[in-house]
């Protein structure tokens, strides 16, 4: 069993770091139907689907879930709320209709938003929205009718004091260092330090799976697989669920690849790494973009092929060293730059200015609008986000 599943929280109590969300969620429930739904939004792994699951347990309330491909279709999502909203719960007191991840779904798919609003305004239930990203701009008539309550990042050091207490539970031991890298690392996500605990701590046999649901993992756990694992289609996918720049990721495989592989097999893989570079040359050089596709492969598959046995036991990758800081120097002047000319133009100041005030700037960029209207890049705004 996933300790995501294992440990997570059965009570308000047990809901850490999210005090206020938890404060706004119980006013919204005791004052139904002042206002009839409330949207749970916020980065993934801080616990919005628990939230609304702890909260209908603590009032006996009976969920009734839904998800985003139910508002793909209007007429199906008529179909599934009308025996929800006319009958009444068998074995608990109330009932709680959770709407999760309404962002999840394509502009093309929005034929039963409209249905979900008239939900909202007749529902005898409470409605719980769960999204991401509730920023776009076709949700704007759903944010006005729902309470917005915001879950934030989890600190790192809350997320440390959980995975403390789940190792004890587990009787499992990892040094505080480790469990430090995997609190930090999961950057506020929860549900993926528990993930990272689990694979470190040899608890569990498999890899990490990767869902529809989360389809970011750790760079560690995609090394683990390589490394370790059999050649797969999984395999071959693997550095597509990582975020992080492909370049960042040879550089990690470079500076690990030694501690699994020996001899011939290692010889093998950095063969297959010095392909690599010259499709990712040829791919920047003459555009030829059709080779991303051997790049890939040969990054993935190939080098889990070349070993000769299967690699068993912990293995502690380390950070790719001086040449990474150097290549990330890089990268983060890059981003600072590029968001800087951005907001320059906006704003119609130079962008020797916008760079020197770049640290006031950061603060005003957090704000989630002001992203929107600078069409900021999902790298720039997790750039801006973690500076």
């Amino acid at each position: 069993m996933s300790w995501t599943e294992k440990y997570r929280p059965k009570k308000f109590s047990e809901v850490k770091g999210q005090d206020d969300a938890i404060s706004k969620i119980k006013i919204f429930y005791d004052n139904f139907p002042r206002t009839r739904a409330a949207i749970l939004h916020g980065p993934p792994g801080t616990g919005k689907t628990t939230l609304a699951h702890v909260l209908a347990k603590e009032k006996n309330s009976e969920i009734f879930e839904l998800n985003a491909s139910d508002l793909r279709n209007r007429e199906k999502l008529k179909e599934i709320l009308k025996p929800a909203m006319e009958q009444k719960s068998l074995f608990k007191e109330k009932k709680v209709i959770l709407v999760d991840e309404v962002d999840g779904i394509s502009v093309a798919d929005w034929g039963g938003l409209s249905e979900l609003l008239a939900l909202i305004v007749q529902t005898p239930y409470p409605v719980i929205i769960t999204a991401n990203d509730i920023w776009k701009k076709e949700l704007a008539t759903l944010r006005k009718k729902a309470d917005m309550i915001q879950l934030k990042e989890i600190s790192y050091k809350t997320i440390k004091d959980i995975l403390i207490d789940v190792l004890k539970k587990e009787s499992s031991f990892i040094d505080e260092k480790n469990i430090t890298r995997i609190a930090m690392n999961a950057k506020g996500d929860l549900r993926a330090a528990l993930n990272d605990l689990q694979a470190e701590s040899g608890m569990t046999s498999e890899f990490p799976e990767i869902s529809e649901r989360n389809k970011e993992i750790d760079i560690f756990n995609a090394l683990k697989l390589v490394f370790k694992g059999k050649p797969s289609e999984e395999t071959m996918r693997i550095f597509d669920s990582v975020k992080m720049p492909i370049d960042e990721i040879i550089l990690w495989i470079e500076e690990n690849i030694s501690a699994e592989y020996k001899g011939v097999e290692l010889a093998r893989a950095y063969e297959l790494l010095s392909r690599v570079d010259i499709f990712k040359k040829r791919i920047y050089k003459q555009q030829y973009w059709r080779f991303l596709i051997y790049e890939n492969f040969f990054l993935s598959y190939g080098i889990s092929a070349a070993k000769k046995t299967q690699k068993t036991g912990f293995t502690s990758y380390k950070r790719p060293s001086r040449i990474l800081q150097i290549w990330m120097n890089n990268q983060k002047n890059e981003k600072k730059k590029s968001i800087s000319e951005k907001f320059s133009k906006y704003v119609h100041v130079g962008l020797k200015r916008a760079m020197n005030e770049f640290p006031v700037i950061r603060i005003i960029l957090k704000n989630p609008e002001i992203q929107k209207e600078l069409k900021l890049s999902e790298e720039e705004i997790e750039f801006v986000m973690r500076v």
